[in-house]
């Protein structure tokens, strides 16, 4: 019989829990490679992500040319005077060129030699520009956006729950956002506002995992009571594993199609809207659904425990033998 078969009836019980350090030990290493990742980009190029020019200013050339090769538009862009310009082909023609803010008279220099040099209609040339002041109130705006959902999240969580899974859950939260930036900021990628309404998708998305998990395990350790049979730990590692399959199904439906937009954003239309967003939620709903079944529980457990209700069960139940492992079940039971 299949594993995934003998998941769906319940049969094979994973020790989440139990191998919390195991987790930890590869949070760590993805959280301290992250934040190399933020630091060496924030040395090497002055900022821990590649903003796009959205949130640090610039100007955008955008223009047809079919026969024109990276190398010609980087070279024609640099010899009309543009600093570090950064191209990216859109779709199979197509080219946006980005560079930092430029005034009137270096604009039409711009737009002069792409005309000549790529044979473009200087009519056919899309100029867009936007100054630093503007960018940066819109990076302000995203950062109090973030913010205000962080705490909406930490103030339901602790009204529906109780403080100690509010803290587990947003813990989990900054993990898949630390690891999501160093990602970005190891690949290169850029950082446009559609990224960071990935980032605030994805963030909803792991919160969910998180919440079902949650429900879950309030309805089981509700039942523990001093002749209880099982310890914190079991019963919700118990509670994990049966939300499992609705964790793994969410995230199966869910990152297939984002896979699918991200390669046609990457391969066919090329730069864009639609590749910066579908790239973030790819990234993210990964580490998030990471993070929901062996950070946010684990961690949530590791609280617990150190409540005097939960440590006199699990001496008790150890004092007789019966509170060693994890949830086990027989290989017979069923969900």
């Amino acid at each position: 019989m299949g594993l995934g078969r003998r998941l769906y009836r319940g049969e094979i019980d994973v020790d989440f829990v139990g191998r919390r350090k195991l987790w930890y030990g590869l949070s760590a290493f993805l959280i301290a490679f992250s934040i190399a990742g933020l630091v060496f980009s924030a040395v090497t190029h002055g900022s821990p992500l590649n903003l796009g020019v959205e949130f640090k200013g610039g100007s955008v050339f955008s223009f047809t040319a079919p026969k024109a090769t990276i190398e010609q538009v980087r070279e024609t862009m640099t010899d009309a005077g543009v600093h570090q310009p950064i191209v990216q082909q859109a779709g199979t023609a197509g080219w946006r060129v980005t560079t930092e803010t430029l005034d009137e008279a270096n604009l039409s220099r711009v737009q002069k030699s792409v005309s000549e040099d790529l044979g473009v209609d200087a009519k056919q040339i899309s100029i867009t520009s936007i100054g630093a002041s503007w960018g940066g109130e819109v990076a302000n705006k995203a950062w109090i956006g973030l913010g205000v959902f962080m705490l909406a999240i930490i103030l339901y969580l602790s009204m529906a729950f109780e403080p100690k899974m509010a803290l587990a859950a947003i813990v989990a939260l900054i993990h898949d956002l630390v690891i999501t930036a160093g990602i970005y900021a190891w690949s290169g990628f850029e950082v446009t506002p559609a990224t960071m309404l990935g980032f605030l998708t994805i963030l909803g998305y792991s919160l969910y995992d998180a919440v079902v998990v949650f429900d879950m395990i309030k309805e089981v350790t509700a039942k523990l009571g001093t002749t209880s049979k099982k310890t914190y730990t079991m019963a919700a590692n118990d509670a994990l594993n049966h939300t499992l399959i609705r964790s793994l199904n969410t995230s199966l439906v869910a990152i297939l199609p984002v896979a699918a937009i991200l390669f046609i954003g990457t391969t066919v239309l090329g730069a864009g809207t639609l590749k910066d967003l579908s790239l973030a939620l790819f990234v993210g709903m990964l580490v998030g659904t990471y993070s929901s079944l062996c950070v946010a529980t684990p961690l949530l457990v590791t609280l617990k425990e150190r409540e005097p209700r939960y440590q006199a069960i699990a001496k008790r139940l150890a004092s007789t033998g019966g509170g060693k492992g994890g949830a086990k079940r027989p290989a017979t039971a069923k969900n």
